[in-house]
């Protein structure tokens, strides 16, 4: 999925884009809220916001965002251990919160709950046809058998999977898979979904194109 992380300390930003990329996430990152501010306007699942920026604070950056109506999760980080600062994120609208410093464990196991959110999903494991999808451990089975996938591989295909039936455009496919650092194109994506098909070859399901349209993980 699409992650937009907010977070001006490098090591720590550093840290956390690694992670997250590791598990197959499309990860921006901004360093201070008012490049933050240009960025959020972007299509994002989840934006990890830190409290404490340069130029301006995740609290107004997260203001900005729901009096927007935007309803992008959103998962706050900060070193301050009180107890009303927490409560002013949640009650402005932040999804989760998370003190620093915190275990890479609990802040990927918190990115998975609050994705299952966004799709509409109760765990991390997604079940279409004869096909197993876990978000925890990045695999993906194909009637008990596991499928040798690259990591965008399997983050293209838990996007298509993640609403069976849907129309995906290639320029939505674009923005969801690649980091704003990539230099994608509608070719690069064909050529995702070309693998995609040939390893999905014993599968129920069948990635259809619909020419001018994008494409819909669809049976058989």
């Amino acid at each position: 999925m699409r992650i937009l992380l907010v977070e001006d300390t490098d090591d720590v930003a550093q840290a956390i884009v690694a992670k997250l990329r590791g598990i197959g996430h499309t990860v921006d990152r901004a360093a201070d809220g008012a490049v933050a501010a240009r960025m959020m306007d972007g299509d994002y699942d989840l934006i990890i916001l830190d409290v404490m920026l340069p130029r301006i604070d995740g609290f107004t950056l997260l203001g900005r965002l729901r009096e927007a109506k935007r309803d992008t999760k959103v998962l706050m980080l900060t070193a301050c251990g009180e107890i009303d600062e927490r409560v002013r994120a949640l009650d402005m609208g932040a999804d989760d919160y998370l003190m620093k410093p915190f275990d890479y464990r609990e802040l990927e196991a918190r990115v998975r709950v609050l994705l299952r959110r966004t799709a509409g999903d109760s765990t991390n494991v997604l079940h279409c046809g004869n096909l197993v999808i876990d978000r925890k451990s990045r695999t993906i089975t194909v009637d008990g058998l596991p499928l040798d996938l690259t990591r965008r591989e399997v983050t293209l295909l838990e996007i298509l999977a993640s609403r069976p039936g849907r129309i995906f455009g290639k320029e939505e496919l674009i923005d969801r898979l690649f980091t704003v650092d990539d230099a994608p194109n509608a070719n690069t994506v064909e050529q995702y979904i070309a693998r995609l098909r040939k390893k999905l070859a014993h599968a129920t399901l069948e990635i259809r194109t619909l020419r001018g349209l994008g494409y819909q993980l669809v049976q058989k």
